[in-house]
């Protein structure tokens, strides 16, 4: 059900300090998303398994490419998917979208770890058809400036932001290219909510401890090229929510060899009210 309330990060009548007013049901609630993740807290969790990726090396799995005037936003079809790693069963796929901050030197990743915050984030979401605290899954990796003076690396992220200026159709590359040399078998777990309005708090969120390695110039093409409407208005900075308290929620950690799980989640722009009601 699509609200007629409309949220945004860059206004004062609809940022994220107003979320909590402007969609109270969730917006403040007690198992937000996101967190600091304090990793000596992290409780090592032996039903946290391998996960199993399906048609992640499919290069026609990304449908669209979208600026919302919030985000880039990745549509996927239907058919790529995840399970395993402690999930109740297969998620089907919907979409994944960014989170930056200003250039590479500001950083604006919504999870941190030890209270670090990387450059930017990319939040893969999933589904089940069920009407539960479990039926969207989300896949947050960070994403941080690869070392050295690379330019325009790794390939598949140069394609991908190649379509920033002029987003129209969609991609011509897989997820395994975008999350190429990171280590999927380390990563932390906890229940949480959508980072957005209507803020549902019905997310198994997995935030993965290795980042994707990304040159500079690529990441600094989120903050300067991506406007919120036109060639005309502002440009989409500091797209990421504030962290939220995370004295209720309990978080696990996954430390030996494992594979990849997602789930389902809103749209950007107009607010999206619960997706099961």
């Amino acid at each position: 059900l699509i609200c007629s309330i409309t949220w945004c990060y860059h206004l004062p009548s609809c940022n994220a300090s107003t979320w909590p007013t402007l969609f109270p049901q969730y917006c403040n609630g007690s198992r937000q998303s996101p967190i600091n993740i304090v990793s000596a807290s992290a409780t090592p969790n032996d039903n946290l398994t391998s996960f199993t990726f399906v048609k992640y090396d499919d290069t026609s799995a990304m449908t669209s490419i979208e600026n919302t005037g919030e985000t880039v936003k990745v549509t996927l079809k239907s058919g790529v998917k995840i399970s395993g790693g402690d999930l109740s069963e297969q998620y089907d796929s919907l979409q994944f979208h960014f989170h930056w901050g200003n250039g590479s030197s500001v950083p604006g990743s919504e999870h941190t770890v030890d209270g670090k915050r990387y450059p930017m984030e990319v939040h893969f979401f999933f589904f089940l058809p069920v009407n539960d605290s479990t039926g969207l899954a989300a896949l947050g990796f960070f994403i941080e400036v690869m070392s050295g003076n690379s330019t325009g690396q790794p390939e598949s992220w140069r394609n991908l932001t190649s379509y920033l200026a002029n987003i129209t159709e969609k991609a011509g590359f897989s997820l395994d290219d975008l999350l190429v040399g990171v280590d999927r078998t380390k990563y932390y777990r906890y229940l949480g909510s959508l980072t957005t309005p209507a803020c549902n708090e019905a997310v198994v969120w997995t935030v993965f401890k290795d980042p994707i390695k990304v040159s500079k110039d690529l990441i600094d093409l989120f903050s300067t090229t991506v406007r919120v409407e036109n060639s005309m208005s502002e440009l989409v900075t500091n797209v990421y929510r504030s962290l939220q308290p995370a004295h209720l929620l309990l978080l696990s950690l996954r430390t030996s060899s494992t594979t990849l799980p997602i789930n389902q989640l809103p749209h950007f722009g107009t607010c999206v009210l619960s997706p099961f009601n």
